[in-house]
């Protein structure tokens, strides 16, 4: 007897909701589609900005990912109690469990290259191969766990 399977789901929090959590949502669902694997993605903020980031979006625009059209918004704790992986992103945003959850809660502490005087377009490249390694990583974790 086989167990049926579920979609894998995950949201990707930051503080804005208009950078980090939406380039990783970008990049999981682009890399998902390239894979042909089927993924639930959400990002939200703790403090939801007005737009996203025009860089953001320019340089997830060179891997062939699309989140020009999205907005910032606050968590969902609905969406917060039901899926598998809630991801923090860098160390500024804080997250706490809405019970019951189902899933776990993890923060993954991005490359800052700001912090080594790395700006602009540049700095946003690096943040984003960072992000793009680490959804790579939670796809085939996905991919690859007995559902």
């Amino acid at each position: 007897m086989t167990t049926p399977t579920t979609t894998p789901s995950v949201l990707f929090v930051c503080v804005k909701n208009g950078g980090k959590s939406q380039m990783a949502a970008a990049l999981m669902r682009h890399h998902a589609q390239e894979t042909n694997v089927s993924v639930e993605v959400y990002s939200a903020g703790t403090q939801p900005g007005d737009a996203i980031n025009h860089l953001s979006a320019e340089v997830i625009a060179e891997l062939g990912a699309d989140m020009s059209a999205e907005t910032p918004r606050p968590i969902d704790s609905g969406v917060q109690r039901r899926v598998d992986r809630v991801v923090v992103l860098g160390d500024e945003a804080r997250v706490e469990p809405v019970e019951p959850i189902v899933g776990t809660i993890e923060t993954w502490a991005t490359d800052e290259p700001s912090k080594r005087g790395i700006d602009g377009i540049e700095r946003m490249r690096l943040v984003r191969d960072d992000i793009d390694a680490r959804v790579r990583a939670l796809l085939t974790e996905f991919t690859t766990t007995e559902r």
